[in-house]
């Protein structure tokens, strides 16, 4: 079984003590790849020197998370862009994190929307998929989207939590849903949500360190964490984990051309 964890900061702090035995016990739990969305300017030198070691399978990305979004997000972007087009040593395979949140703070929604938009701008440039993280804002982020959709935007609405209305406007704009560990927390509500999503539409993420599944929430999130995800999503779709594995890896190959 060959699972890809679409998204996960284990390039982080939380991680700098046991991240070879972290990456074994994911390997253990058949996680092939390890895709790694960007922070800001802080987490760059982390995520290449994790990709540097592990170039196989810790595979970058490069963006601006919303939260990072403050007075100085140009510099920021610019930043960004500039590892992105300039830096012919590192191979990306998306644009991101990024996108809207208005869960912490919503001092900088214009900003926010500026910089998601210059960011939409590269993935069509780069043609490379782009990650969108979306708290609070999921209808906000779907409407920018489709303004900036042209038929050459493409890839995933990270962690997933919204409606069955919120997940058919995601497919009809040739996007993918990131599900993760919400599936498994018992008021999400996700489960009644995804029975009627077909797979073809999914992948398979962490976000590690955050949103652990259960049985292990309010504890490091981890890749190998994975598999409990796998296993809810198997009994709300009522197929076989492997078949879902298959699925949802075959989707993150083709986005990221793996």
């Amino acid at each position: 079984m060959k699972i890809i964890d679409t998204h996960t900061h284990i390039y982080l702090e939380d991680f700098k003590t046991d991240i070879s035995e972290m990456l074994q016990r994911a390997e253990n739990a058949g996680v092939k790849y390890f895709m790694l969305p960007n922070i800001d300017s802080s987490s760059i030198e982390d995520v290449k020197s994790l990709n540097h070691k592990f170039p196989q399978s810790c595979l970058p990305m490069m963006g601006l998370h919303p939260c990072s979004v403050r007075e100085n997000f140009s510099d920021e972007l610019e930043i960004a862009e500039k590892e992105l087009f300039e830096n012919s040593e590192i191979k990306y395979y998306g644009v991101g994190e990024c996108g809207l949140d208005f869960y912490w703070d919503k001092t900088f929604i214009p900003q926010q929307k500026q910089a998601l938009r210059t960011q939409c701008n590269w993935a069509k440039q780069l043609e490379l998929p782009i990650i969108l993280h979306s708290r609070e804002a999921t209808d906000d982020c779907i409407e920018l989207i489709r303004a900036e959709q042209d038929g050459k935007l493409k890839g995933i609405f990270h962690c997933f939590g919204g409606t069955s209305e919120q997940a058919q406007q995601i497919i009809d704009l040739g996007f993918l849903m990131g599900i993760g560990g919400v599936l498994t927390y018992k008021k999400s509500g996700l489960d009644t949500v995804l029975k009627n999503i077909s797979p073809e539409y999914l992948v398979l993420e962490t976000d590690a360190p955050y949103l652990t599944p259960v049985p292990f929430r309010g504890k490091r999130n981890e890749p190998a964490y994975i598999d409990f995800v796998l296993t809810r999503l198997s009994e709300v779709k009522q197929m076989s984990k492997d078949e879902l594995a298959a699925i949802t890896s075959r989707n993150a190959e083709k986005l990221f051309r793996l």
